[in-house]
């Protein structure tokens, strides 16, 4: 592989506007096949292992239509007068107006009659493209109303599609944050701006082939983000180790090409394993048997793909056409480079003392990790964001007005019950003390079932209502489902949350793999899962403190405290399991280059760190930077998905990576190159980092400097 690699290097350097103009050729070709068989994204909402599926799939089989976009309206009269016909007659009338709309129940009114809930039927679900967030009709119709001075807010789930869109800020803050870094870290305004062009153009590519995956199944409106936010984090990483040997290489005397072949050669296999992690931690989300999961690791695995294949070959092509611009003017102009001696000062302090710098950043990773224990999951709905969202002021009226449980009622579907038991099962469910209202009992279109539905005394997020479930549906009699959107959140957070440990198992059994072949240790691969595994469970316990708890939530806009997104534990790990990886083997294959090259377990790993703490640093502030972009976002959801990798990418690369790693290397010493000899044979070779190309027989046998396996 080195080989192959230093004569891609070498050749795109060598012909850089050859190399781009394959780019833009590329580039062309894909968004124009995006454009001519391309598919259009489309929300997936079916959770077929959920038990809450089976009333929904009953409703939809019996009630054409059932299942199909609804939308609230709120109308509220800040006076307090009542909300009469004179008001509700008019906004009914426009509402059945509204493309799609099928019907509008009658205003519910409030016990003091100043707020109705009107909900509006469509003829289509939700994810449709005419109603997929569009809010425009909707406003229309309610906007004479407002203009009368009365409040009127919108629900439901087409509302909520709508209400919180992306504004693209992250990108923005990302872009401009990591080229103000690179900056700093090159002194060069070219060696800034050259790794950003590369990913962009890497993440542009990836852009056309998720339209290209949307042809071939569901993917999700929200995938393109993840995708985005991973993919502009990883390439710009990935350029940026790229230039950076680069720049090591032209100092050594190496011409630009030379430069260029051998950063590919050596840089390029720390590349090209660092993306494979990333890959197949995004091929865990597959057995979070969620079709939403699916279209996130497909479209994420699309965006690393691309923005890796802009690194190993677009880069040296740019690298090649800027040559000594890459380096500091000082450097350029013959004054010796001052170097920066801090990673080195430091890398030896942790060396003389690695047991106590070891356990002082374990134990601060443990404190931080500790909230996780209490962490609580719950798909985030309206009652989670913003308060001046229209869905927020929504769901807080209904509340207000009508009781917590009527933003989450639970339905009772049966079939094959006499209306006699079914209407003794709803006034048994009516009973319980934390029901509070019970609606008649209605009939599915063709009479096959009868559907009522229960409003719980707490709201849908209440700590209490997996249990409420539970207990309903252990007291249902043979026949009857109990379903709706309450259930269904109930369900989903059951399934992620006993899925999260086989997406762990498989993940980290993989990557563990992978390392033993590069690194040909056990130990090594043991050692990066469980400081992987202790810097991923520190973002669970900051996101359980900042979110569930409320510390410090008004920072991000947020007025009261929530559960952690359900969506969260799952896509957190497989995406920041992958990321970790990639420092792991940034700073393992230089220690481990050091190591064969001079024999000197301590002395490597303290040359190790100074070779690439600078790089790991700049590249993990880049990417914290662009994931706190992602924070300023509008959504929940994108908030703590931006919180959570930004904590963990910042610990990572800090207490991990500059503490915990060389400091347990140290006291290890050879050991931490150990494998027995049965899987040293067993395992396919794969290097990564070191350098073969100059006098391959001249190398230090490797065997001498292991331990003897067993």
């Amino acid at each position: 592989m080195s080989r192959l690699l230093h004569r891609l290097g070498r050749s795109t350097a060598a012909h850089p506007w050859r190399t781009i103009f394959a780019w833009v050729l590329v580039a062309l070709g894909i968004y124009a096949l995006a454009g001519s068989v391309g598919g259009t994204r489309q929300d997936n909402w079916d959770v077929p292992h959920a038990r809450a599926q089976v009333g929904i799939d009953q409703l939809r089989e019996h009630s054409p239509g059932a299942g199909n976009a609804s939308a609230r309206v709120v109308v509220h009269t800040r006076d307090g007068s009542p909300v009469d016909a004179g008001i509700t007659t008019p906004l009914t009338q426009r509402l059945e107006q509204m493309p799609h709309a099928v019907s509008v129940t009658a205003p519910r009114l409030s016990a003091d009659r100043d707020t109705a809930l009107l909900t509006v039927e469509y003829d289509a679900p939700v994810t449709d493209h005419d109603l997929y967030e569009n809010l425009a009709p909707l406003n229309k119709a309610v906007d004479p109303t407002r203009d009368a001075g009365i409040q009127v807010e919108l629900g439901g789930d087409l509302p909520d599609t709508a209400a919180a869109p992306m504004r693209g800020s992250g990108e923005l803050i990302g872009i401009v944050a990591a080229l103000l870094i690179l900056v700093l870290a090159f002194g060069s305004v070219v060696g800034a701006g050259l790794p950003i062009a590369a990913a962009l153009t890497g993440l542009a590519v990836g852009s056309a082939g998720i339209t290209l995956l949307a042809a071939t199944m569901d993917v999700s409106t929200a995938a393109p983000m993840v995708a985005t936010m991973v993919g502009l984090g990883v390439g710009i990483d990935y350029a940026l180790l790229l230039v950076t040997r680069f720049a090591e290489f032209l100092r050594t005397g190496h011409d630009k090409v030379e430069a260029a072949g051998r950063a590919v050669a050596t840089a390029g296999r720390s590349v090209v394993f660092a993306s494979a992690t990333v890959l197949v931690s995004l091929l865990g989300l597959k057995l979070a048997g969620l079709p939403t999961y699916d279209a996130f690791g497909f479209a994420t695995a699309i965006a690393v793909v691309g923005v890796a294949s802009a690194a190993l070959t677009l880069v040296p092509a740019l690298c090649g056409l800027a040559g000594r611009r890459l380096l500091p003017r000082s450097v350029r102009k013959g004054r010796p480079e001052k170097g920066s001696p801090l990673m080195a000062r430091w890398a030896t302090r942790v060396g003389r003392r690695p047991l106590a710098w070891g356990l002082l950043a374990a134990i601060v990773m443990l404190t931080l990790a500790a909230p996780a224990l209490t962490m609580r999951t719950w798909p985030q709905d309206s009652s989670a964001q913003p308060s001046d969202l229209t869905t927020r002021k929504a769901y807080d009226l209904v509340a207000d007005e009508f009781g917590p449980g009527a933003n989450g009622p639970i339905m009772f579907v049966t079939e094959g019950l006499s209306d006699a038991r079914v209407t003794a099962l709803a006034e048994q469910v009516a009973a319980r003390d934390d029901i509070a209202a019970v609606s008649p009992v209605g009939a599915s279109a063709d009479g096959a079932l009868r559907v009522f539905e229960a409003e719980p005394t707490f709201g849908p997020t209440d700590e209490r209502t997996p249990g409420l479930v539970d207990d309903l549906r252990a007291e249902a009699p043979p026949g009857v489902e109990i379903t709706g959107t309450t259930p269904l959140f109930a369900d989903i957070a059951d399934l992620l949350g006993s899925r999260l440990w086989l997406v762990v198992g498989f993940v980290v059994a993989v990557s563990m793999l992978l390392l033993g072949m590069v690194f040909r240790s056990v130990v090594v691969p043991v050692k990066a899962a469980v400081m992987n595994l202790l810097s991923i469970s520190a973002a669970y316990g900051v996101l359980t403190v900042i979110f569930q708890w409320g510390w410090g939530a008004n920072l991000l806009g947020l007025d009261h405290s929530m559960p952690v997104s359900s969506w969260m534990p799952i896509l957190l790990f497989a995406v920041l399991f992958g990321l970790s990886m990639d420092y792991e083997v940034f700073l393992l294959s230089r220690i481990r280059e050091d190591w064969l090259d001079t024999g000197d377990a301590h002395g490597s790993v303290v040359r190790g760190l100074s070779a690439t703490g600078r790089v790991i640093s700049a590249a993990a502030a880049i990417m914290v930077a662009v994931f706190l972009g992602f924070a300023s976002e509008v959504d929940v959801v994108v908030k703590q998905l931006g919180v959570g990798m930004a904590v963990a990418i910042l610990l990572d690369a800090t207490l991990v990576r500059m503490v915990l790693v060389p400091a347990t290397m140290t006291m290890l010493g050879k050991w931490n190159w150990w494998m027995p000899s049965w899987l040293d044979r067993a395992l396919p070779t794969v290097r990564a980092e070191v350098s073969d190309l100059d006098e391959p027989d001249a190398r230090p046998d490797e065997s001498t400097r292991t331990p003897v396996g067993v």
